[in-house]
This record gives structure tokens, sequence and C-alpha cells, in this order.
């Protein structure tokens, strides 16, 4: 049919690592770890093939810091691990924040703490939206629930952190990550030559002063300034806040829930609502900045919360901070070396939907 979209059936890895590639991506620096190691295994190859470079660090650390290195230059580049990876990581985003470099980090997430295993889930919330490493700074970050979500949250990610001069981190984990289904490519960006020309470290020609990039403020009351100046950029951010919102004009609860977990409970919501249950959902996408004024909105409408989370209890403080106001989340969590089904939260939602 004429006009018609190419389709593509991909992993959400591979999905993720199309995004950044048809995003302009040149230069892409990694290490394996499960359940991420699809994205540097396309990328081998793909970012070769696209003119770019790949490398394979000999750590974490490393990684982390040649993504460092490539940002202080203006190039599009990113890195992937899953959470004890990030881990390793964490110094030198935070470095990456401080100075106020561009790049997109990926985080597949893993059952944790420590080792765990290699299933999903969504453990690293706190360490992902809190800035994760070291003082205060803060991460754009991103929660797709579908391998589409994942391309084209990753083929946006590059031009947020540019325009933010600001890591931006992806947040998906093992279902992301390792499920596999069609997605609609888009358009490869015509990247601006001159993308970071006033900021970016290319050499000193004789005709303007060297450049510094650093997170080291050592004069007195010039880190304090360094710090007012990144606090006024995580302010601006508000207004990018994204979510969805399934059922939720006449919901009694409203459930909220990310990523996978919120694409699984949507299926609850849905089977409940065929049973006649005013219950609905809130997915947030951007988990930082968080949708917080949509939340309170609901909240002061009289709607009940029921936050389900892979985890042991993180993003709903965030929810609950955000409805304070007006009301309370109740939380569900599913352990992480579990793997829920829509039928596990039902229950749960009943039960939450029954207390007054």
């Amino acid at each position: 049919m004429a006009g018609k979209k190419e389709r593509l059936f991909v992993k959400g890895n591979e999905a993720i690592a199309m995004g950044a590639l048809a995003a302009g991506c040149k230069c892409f620096f990694g290490y394996p770890i499960t359940p991420q190691n699809d994205i540097p295994e396309f990328m081998s190859k793909a970012m070769v093939d696209a003119g770019g470079e790949f490398v394979q660090a000999e750590s974490e650390v490393a990684a982390a810091n040649m993504l460092l290195g490539a940002g202080a230059c203006g190039i599009r580049a990113m890195t992937s691990s899953s959470s004890p990876g990030m881990s390793l990581k964490q110094e030198a985003i935070s470095y990456m924040a401080g100075s106020e470099i561009p790049a997109v980090i990926v985080n597949m997430n893993r059952g944790g703490p420590g080792l765990g295993d290699i299933g999903p889930s969504q453990g690293d919330y706190f360490q992902s939206t809190r800035g994760g490493g070291h003082g205060d700074y803060r991460l754009l970050v991103l929660a797709p629930s579908s391998a589409q979500e994942a391309y084209d949250m990753t083929y946006d990610a590059f031009d947020l952190a540019f325009a933010s001069r600001n890591p931006v981190l992806i947040l998906g984990d093992a279902i992301i990550g390792q499920m596999k289904e069609p997605i609609t490519p888009r358009e490869p960006k015509q990247v601006d030559p001159e993308e970071g020309a006033d900021w970016r470290l290319i050499g000193a020609p004789n005709s303007r002063e060297h450049r510094i990039i650093k997170s080291l403020f050592l004069m007195d009351g010039e880190l304090a300034g360094q710090n007012r100046k990144l606090q006024a950029k995580y302010d601006a951010w508000k207004k990018m806040v994204d979510f969805e919102t399934f059922e939720v004009k006449d919901a009694e609860l409203v459930v909220v829930a990310y990523g996978s977990i919120g694409r699984i409970a949507k299926n609850a919501v849905r089977a409940l609502r065929a049973k006649g249950k005013k219950v609905g959902l809130f997915r947030p996408k951007t988990l930082y900045p968080f949708p917080e004024k949509a939340l309170e909105k609901l909240a002061k409408e009289g709607k009940r919360f029921l936050t389900i989370e892979h985890n042991l209890g993180q993003m709903v403080e965030d929810v609950r901070l955000s409805v304070r106001k007006y009301g309370d989340s109740d939380l569900f969590c599913v352990y992480p070396g579990n793997m829920p089904s829509p039928d596990d939260f039902e229950a749960p939602i009943l039960r939450a939907l029954g207390r007054k």
C-alpha cells in the first residue's frame, strides 16, 4: 500500500539501539551485563556501519568516563547497563551532571539488591530519580512500557540531553528489554553540525578563549552559584512531565504504576472495568520530573490511589507527596524475583477499592 510505514518486529533492547542510531548517536560505550546485552551486541555492528564508534570498555567505570569525554566534545553518545553496572557508573554520571555534559544512559533494571538475579525489577527507582551518585543533581528519567515507547523515548532523549546539557536516563527492565513487539521507526534525524558549538571542546582556535568544562568549583561562592544554576534548570523541567491516563474520569480508585508494571496493571484495570468496577490507571512516563500536579488534581477530585511497584515501595513516596493535601496511597509490592500477571493485581485493587 502506498505510503504505508515500515513495521519491524524487534526486542525492546534492539528498539532502544535503533532509536539511538536514528537520533544521530555516534558513539556507544558499553560492558556486558544481563539483561541489557542485546544493546551493545546490536551496536557493535550497527554503530560501525553507521560511521560511528563502538567500544566495549574494560569496565562499567571506564564506559561511563568515555561517555563523559565524548559528551564534553559535543558528540551524541550513549551507554547502557543493568542495575549493578549502573552503580559502578554513578561517579561519572555525577561528574556529567555537575559539568553539564549531555549524554544518554540506559538502565535495564534487574532484581536486587546485590547481584540479585537477571529477572525484572523496579528496584532502581530511588537511584534513578534521586540522582544516584554523590552531590545534589538530577537526571531526566524516562520510563517506557513498550518497545515502541523504548524506541521513541531514546530517539527523543538525545535532543533533551543537548537542550538541557544534562544526562538523560531511560529506565526499563528485563520485561521491556527482552519482549518482542512491532515498532514503527521514525525518520533519521539530521543533527545540526553546530550543536553545542558554544560550549563543546574541539580545540581552541586563536579566535576565541579556551573553554573549560568542569564540576570542581573552589572559589568562594562559586559552587553555590553553580548549584543555583542547576536547580533552576531542574525546576524548568517540570513543564516536560508526561503521563498516560486510562479510565480515570469516573474512577473511584486510580492505580499508579510505571513501565512494565503499568502495562500489566492496565490489563487488570481493563478486566475489572468489564466487571463494572470503577478503577483507572495513571502511568507516569517521566519519573523525573514526576507528574505531581496531575496526581494532585485527581486527588482534589476525591479519587483514591493504589501504587503498584515491582520493588518494596519506592515510587509510592512520590505519589504520597503528590496527593498529601487531599489523601494518601495504598501500596502493593511485587517482590523482585516474581513475574506478575494482570490476574495478580485484581485482588489488591479490589481490596483498595473496598477500603473507605
